[in-house]
């Protein structure tokens, strides 16, 4: 896994079992994320109703070397 936070986006580079679904990944990703954000910072309760939008963007990487894609996600903060 790979991971890259940046000022209004988050690159996650993840392998996923295709009977899983893209979609339930992302959900469970964006719920556990808003919980521990809402234990840390309180005042995220009262303040807004939901932390994630519904949108988001996945791309597959096909044939490409896993630690290709690694060095891609790693480098997005220099860009």
């Amino acid at each position: 896994m790979a991971l890259e936070i940046m000022p209004d986006h988050v690159h996650v580079l993840v392998e996923v079992d295709p009977q899983l679904g893209i979609h339930r990944l992302v959900k469970h990703l964006k719920g556990v994320s808003s919980h521990s954000l809402r234990q840390e910072f309180r005042t995220l309760k009262s303040r807004l109703p939901t932390l994630w939008t519904n949108s988001y963007f996945v791309s597959t990487v096909g044939g490409a070397p896993l630690a290709v894609m690694q060095q891609y996600v790693e480098n997005q903060k220099n860009v």
